[in-house]
């Protein structure tokens, strides 16, 4: 996958370093990721059917096309396995096989695309792409899940889980939608993260109990893989929302947008995007939060706090997804931990910690800090970080007086305390409106509680 060129200075505004020169891209002899990032990206749309062949595959590679002329990465297609070499993969940013079926590529074919991904290629699978190469354990895991069965062609209601990933952030808490669903010979959402899943009672034919993921994503061997179970109608490539998910999971998996795809479980919501699910939370001091329709809250002037009063926390994992609303990425807000009780938000100034969200400040005091004690990785929080107007996840792990930040599922912060006064070990939580030129917005704050271990553990179990 390409190397991702967004870099965020301390003292002015974010600025967006993407190569548009268009010429021949490099080729990689070893069959890694491509080395030239002055070209345009390259998605290549892989199409071969060795079984049912979708009569949608050429509204689906025209709709790739035009997703890439509008929005500044190159498609080519192909239905030729003989492209399958290290060097020619080594062309591509990403490969999308769409609706393929049955085992569409022999043995060096296969090895050349696993060097692909092992080296930080990515996969885009559309549809059918999990009826193929059931005997290829790699794909398997790549894919996620095999094809088991599907029911008629129906209307649904789709669940969106994740609403910062730029596939579904674009969608509201229910998608409505005709298309085949498929079943699948296993859940992928222990070894993926599950982006969105069918809701069975809402159609006829499901039969994963209940637990039906119809799109995920994942960091897997070194790549990066995106899989939609949407896709098999011709009607669904003219759809703007599965459109807009489809051009989400390419970004994503060309590194043009970041996310955090390790799998999540466990979690429960203290906010999920309704005034009920408010009711633990308490404004203290000035301005307040505004919630919209589609389940977002806003910051409104300051200097405020919104926090979780109905309990603390001691050893936790929180995460929450947030946005900056101004363009220079001076939009000063943070989210609090670790302080007591209280009704004046400069309690949380002076007895908890603040991991940061404003991109402009000094180091110590900017995205991924801990406000003025550490600075982020700032490489690592570059790589990660997203621009305003684009969705961010936080996860912010605390055990015993240790304190970790990851950015969209990359490691930015390792923090421990060593100030009585501000103990991590018993505290609240609450996010910050800093004043009325700040417009932050947060969604969907969850928490799983740990298990009390050691404060300099150094082993994280995968995925939380």
């Amino acid at each position: 996958m390409r190397t991702n060129t967004r870099i965020w200075t301390a003292v002015g505004a974010a600025a967006l370093l993407i190569g548009c020169v268009s010429g021949p891209a490099v080729s990689d002899e070893t069959g890694g990721s491509r080395t030239d990032h002055s070209a345009e990206p390259r998605v290549l749309v892989f199409s071969k059917t060795a079984g049912f062949r979708h009569d949608s595959i050429p509204e689906g590679i025209a709709a790739v096309r035009e997703l890439g002329a509008a929005h500044g990465f190159t498609v080519e297609a192909t239905e030729d396995a003989t492209a399958f070499t290290a060097r020619n993969l080594g062309r591509y940013d990403a490969v999308a096989f769409l609706s393929t079926t049955g085992d569409v590529l022999n043995e060096a074919q296969q090895g050349a695309f696993e060097r692909y991904i092992k080296r930080g290629g990515a996969y885009v699978g559309i549809h059918a792409a999990a009826d193929t190469e059931y005997d290829w354990a790699f794909y398997g895991g790549l894919a996620g899940a095999y094809f088991q069965s599907h029911p008629a062609i129906q209307p649904a209601t789709v669940d969106v889980e994740d609403h910062a990933h730029p596939a579904t952030s674009g969608l509201g808490a229910t998608w409505n939608r005709t298309d085949e669903w498929y079943n699948y010979r296993s859940n992928p959402r222990d070894r993926a993260h599950v982006l969105a899943s069918l809701d069975e009672s809402s159609y006829s034919g499901g039969t994963m109990n209940g637990d039906h993921p119809i799109a995920w994503c994942q960091n897997y061997q070194g790549g990066r893989a995106f899989y939609t179970g949407g896709g098999h109608t011709k009607e669904s490539f003219a759809e703007p929302a599965f459109r807009q998910h489809l051009l989400g999971g390419i970004r994503w998996a060309i590194g043009e947008s970041q996310a955090d795809c390790r799998p999540e479980n466990g979690y429960r919501p203290l906010f999920e995007g309704t005034a009920a699910s408010l009711d633990g939370w308490r404004q203290a001091g000035p301005g307040s939060f505004t919630l919209s329709d589609d389940g977002t809250l806003t910051s409104s002037g300051g200097m405020g706090m919104l926090w979780y009063a109905a309990s603390g926390f001691g050893s936790y994992s929180l995460k929450l997804d947030w946005k900056m609303a101004g363009a220079s990425g001076d939009d000063n807000s943070g989210v609090f931990v670790g302080f007591p009780p209280s009704d004046d938000p400069w309690s949380a100034v002076n007895n908890g910690y603040e991991i940061q969200i404003d991109a402009t400040d000094t180091p110590d005091r900017t995205t991924g800090s801990v406000y003025g004690f550490r600075s982020a990785d700032i490489r690592e929080r570059d790589r990660a970080l997203n621009p305003p107007g684009e969705w961010n996840t936080y996860e912010i792990r605390v055990e015993g007086e240790r304190l970790r930040v990851w950015l969209n599922g990359v490691k930015i912060n390792d923090f421990t305390s060593t100030d009585p006064a501000r103990s991590l070990r018993d505290g609240h939580i609450g996010i910050q409106n800093h004043g009325a030129d700040d417009q932050v917005s947060f969604r969907d704050i969850r928490i799983k509680e740990l298990p009390d271990r050691a404060a300099h553990s150094a082993v994280s179990p995968p995925g939380d």
